[in-house]
C-alpha cells in the first residue's frame, strides 16, 4: 500500500465586495477498488452559511455552500489522505478485442452496465463529435487492431504531436484549435483523445485528480503534478475501465490519484460557482501532494 496526503487550496480575491455566492465542488477524492479515501476535510473562508455534500449522477462526492456575508476574499482548502494500491494494468497492455467488435457490441448490447457505458459515447458539452476529430483518430484505428493497442497508440500520437503549453487554452478553447495549433494542456489533451474514441463508436470517460507532486527518487516527475490533472479512461466490455494519461504518455497506476469522473470537465470541476458583486478576480491554486512514508507494521514517520 502506498499513502498520499493531498492539500488543493484555491484562493480567490475580489476587487470589489461580494455579497452572496453559491459554490459547487468536487474536491473530495472518489474511493475506487485501487484507490481508498480515508478521509477529507474541506474548509472555507469566510465560513460559509450554509455547506452539504451529495453524491453526483455519477457517484463523485460534491460539496455546495453558500457564504451570505461580505467579503473580497475566499479561501477553499480541501485536505485528504488517500491509500493506494497497485493496480493491475501497467505499460504492458492486457490482451482486448478489435475495437470493431466493442463498437458492435456497445451499439447492441442493452444490459444495464453497457447502457451506463453508452453514456461515454454520446457528445457532451465539452466534446462533440465531428469530422476532424475523426480523421485524426483513423490512423489509430487499423482493421481489427486490438482496442487497447489502437487506444495506446493514439495516446502516443498526441504525446508526440502535441507541445504542452499553459499559455495557450482556457476553458472555452474549441478543440479544434487545440487540433489545428498542436497545443493545449491536460484537459486539452484528455478532451482531444475522448473525442477521438467516441468518434469511433466507443466509450471514454473524462477523470480528473492528480498526480504526485514529488516522485521518489529515480522517477520522472509527471506534466500536470503542480496543479490539478486530467486523464481519460476507455471502456472494454468484461474488463471494466482502463485509463489513459496523453499529457504523460503513461498508463495510470499509483502517481495517479482520482478525485472524480464524468463526460467531461464541466461534470468535475473542482470549484465553480455565482457571485454578486466581486466585479474582476485573481485566482491563485496551490495543489501538493505529499507520499506518506511508512514503518513496516503502517506506522507513518
Amino acid at each position: 500500500m502506498i499513502k498520499y496526503r493531498i492539500t488543493h487550496q484555491t484562493h480567490y480575491h475580489y476587487n470589489d465586495a461580494v455579497t452572496l455566492c453559491h459554490n459547487e465542488a468536487h474536491l473530495i477524492p472518489r474511493s475506487t477498488p485501487t484507490q481508498n479515501c480515508l478521509n477529507s476535510q474541506l474548509f472555507v473562508d469566510p465560513l460559509p452559511i450554509r455547506q452539504e455534500h451529495r453524491q453526483d449522477f455519477f457517484g463523485n462526492r460534491v460539496t455546495y455552500f453558500a457564504i451570505e456575508s461580505t467579503h473580497q476574499e475566499l479561501t477553499v482548502t480541501c485536505q485528504s489522505e488517500i491509500e493506494m494500491q497497485p493496480s493491475e494494468v501497467s505499460d504492458y497492455l492486457p490482451p482486448s478485442p478489435p475495437w470493431e467488435s466493442v463498437r458492435d457490441t456497445m451499439k447492441n448490447n442493452f444490459s444495464p452496465i453497457f447502457m451506463e457505458a453508452r453514456e461515454m459515447v454520446l457528445d457532451s458539452p465539452f466534446i462533440s463529435a465531428n469530422e476532424l476529430l475523426y480523421h485524426y483518430a483513423q490512423p489509430s484505428f487499423l482493421p481489427q487492431r486490438p482496442l487497447l493497442e489502437a487506444v495506446s497508440n493514439l495516446m502516443q500520437r498526441i504525446y508526440t504531436e502535441f507541445t504542452y503549453d499553459p499559455h495557450f487554452t482556457t476553458i472555452v478553447t474549441p478543440l479544434e484549435d487545440v487540433l489545428a495549433h498542436r497545443r493545449g494542456v491536460c484537459q486539452d489533451f484528455a478532451h482531444l483523445m475522448i473525442g477521438c474514441i467516441r468518434t469511433m463508436g466507443l466509450a471514454a470517460r473524462y477523470v480528473s485528480g492528480y498526480l504526485e507532486t514529488l516522485p521518489p527518487p529515480g522517477r520522472t516527475k509527471l506534466r500536470g503534478s503542480d496543479a490539478s490533472h486530467a486523464w481519460l479512461a476507455v471502456y472494454i466490455p468484461h474488463q471494466g475501465w482502463i485509463d489513459f494519461d496523453p499529457t504523460n504518455n503513461k498508463i495510470p497506476t499509483t502517481q495517479h490519484l482520482t478525485t472524480a469522473w464524468g463526460r467531461d470537465y464541466g461534470d468535475v470541476t473542482p470549484l465553480k460557482g455565482i457571485i454578486f458583486g466581486g466585479n474582476e478576480s485573481t485566482l491563485t491554486v496551490s495543489v501538493d501532494v505529499d507520499r506518506i512514508e511508512m514503518w513496516p507494521g503502517g506506522m507513518e514517520y
